[in-house]
């Protein structure tokens, strides 16, 4: 088939085209923006966190008032959950993962020159890291019992011995190293910091914050008991006896005194929930523009053909009287219908890179890879294929006799 007739017809009614290819050039523009943006969103919220999420819970409760007792307060409480069925492991803890709320501090190689530092997620606990969450050791060892150091917000200076990193926060600090057990490293910088020792690297471990970027991988872990009247507690269980024990922690917690409110208590699964509802709703959103915006350009494409084959009843009868066949009639429209949305994608890609640009330096979204570009272009090759076939088949099947037949 010549193009020349097909495009010498489609420049003598010209604004139906360019309507149906710059929409065309709109929706492939947000659409692959929009598509990416979904899956960025949606990989951040399914990030692991490093812990055993679905045999783990986080209860805490605050004081009220003066505490004289806030140490062994600690201390019992973990006792009582301990000795409830289907606890694995509880320990003491001043924050959790995605919870959004946290200590962040400061750890330096080089006390003396503060950039030589970097800040990451400060977890506190005097209990057993590996076996209280669930994070994976991958070199060192765990704290034990002469690793713990109590400390007083109230009399003395945060701080310990040893520290545990996560694999991030320690090739930050260390970039050309492959082992980071026995390496110095300082809480703080200049005259106040304190010198500690690694004694152990886990795989990961998420921090509060959860972070956009990679730096939500963060954290570090210090063996301090901190005496304080929150009583926060990490809770790791036997598979599926998590919402179980959380009831009955509740219970048993909340029976031992009445001085104090209880703040929290849920699983990891719920608190990934709530700090990525903000994710999975624009997810959603944007989805649904997406099909909506589909369904408009689909809708538009159809319109359009339909008033087209209208407008070309005759011209079609005689096409057919003269020996075109039903598959003439249909290659022409597709072929038509492909030029326009060719032109549309073309301008589409220059319109997608230029948002991505913008999305780029306005929200730090990553540059939107070819491949979704490449999707959009065959998506929408597709539709408006789709879209003009039924048109161009009831066009095609018009016996010559009645569609040459004046009105």
């Amino acid at each position: 088939m010549e193009i020349r007739p097909i495009l010498s017809s489609l420049l003598r009614s010209k604004t139906g085209a360019v309507l149906i290819a710059a929409q065309i050039a709109l929706t492939l523009a947000i659409i692959a923006n929009a598509l990416y943006i979904v899956k960025d969103r949606v990989d951040r919220a399914n990030r692991p966190t490093g812990i055993d999420e679905a045999n783990s819970f986080y209860i805490a409760f605050n004081g009220i008032g003066d505490m004289a007792d806030k140490e062994a307060m600690q201390k019992r409480d973990v006792e009582v959950l301990r000795a409830i069925p289907g606890v694995v492991a509880a320990g003491w803890i001043n924050q959790y993962p995605m919870t959004q709320n946290g200590w962040a501090l400061g750890l330096t190689t080089t006390p003396q020159d503060p950039s030589s530092g970097i800040n990451g997620a400060t977890y506190f606990t005097p209990d057993t890291l590996a076996q209280t969450l669930g994070v994976r050791i991958i070199e060192g060892r765990d704290f034990t019992p002469d690793d713990v150091r109590t400390v007083d917000p109230d009399k003395g200076q945060l701080g310990a011995d040893s520290v545990i990193l996560t694999q991030q926060m320690a090739k930050k600090l260390w970039p050309d190293a492959t082992s980071f057990v026995g390496k110095s490293v300082s809480l703080g910088s200049g005259s106040d910091a304190v010198p500690m020792r690694v004694v152990g690297i886990v795989d990961r471990l998420m921090t509060p914050f959860a972070q956009r970027s990679d730096n939500a991988y963060s954290s570090f872990v210090i063996p301090v008991r901190q005496v304080v009247s929150q009583g926060s507690y990490a809770v790791r269980t036997a598979p599926g006896q998590r919402d179980r024990v959380m009831r009955a922690a509740e219970d048993a917690l909340v029976k031992l005194r009445n001085d104090r409110v209880l703040i929290t208590n849920r699983s990891a699964d719920e608190i990934r929930a709530r700090r990525y509802q903000g994710e999975h709703a624009v997810a959603g959103m944007l989805i649904a523009v997406t099909i909506g915006l589909l369904l408009v350009t689909g809708s538009g494409i159809v319109g359009l053909a339909s008033l087209w084959v209208t407008q070309r009843r005759k011209q079609i009868g005689v096409r057919r009287a003269l020996g075109a066949r039903k598959v003439d009639i249909l290659r022409y429209f597709l072929v038509e219908n492909a030029m326009i949305s060719t032109v549309g994608v073309v301008i589409g890609i220059a319109l997608a890179l230029a948002l991505n640009q913008l999305l780029v330096s306005t929200l730090e979204l990553p540059r939107l890879p070819l491949a979704y570009l490449g999707y959009g272009m065959l998506t929408l090759w597709g539709l408006g294929i789709l879209a003009v076939y039924g048109p161009a088949s009831r066009a095609a099947a018009v016996p010559p006799a009645i569609a040459t037949r004046s009105a």
